[in-house]
């Protein structure tokens, strides 16, 4: 499984595959759970990259 610990981490990804949001923008669906990830302790988010790349496929929000 690929991952990318962090909102910062994330955020470097997306701009990789052309889907680029702020880490404030990442936040704000994370507040909403409207973007996979997992929080397995309080102070970390992961992303399954996998599943992020499938939410990216299937979701109606553009970037900036």
């Amino acid at each position: 499984m690929r991952r990318a610990y962090g909102v910062k981490k994330l955020s470097l990804y997306l701009d990789t595959v052309g889907y680029p949001l702020t880490e404030e923008e990442i936040v704000d669906l994370i507040t909403k759970k409207e973007i996979p990830h997992l929080k397995p302790m309080a102070n970390m988010i992961v992303f399954n990259l996998d599943h992020v790349d499938w939410w990216i496929s299937n979701t109606q929000i553009t970037p900036k």
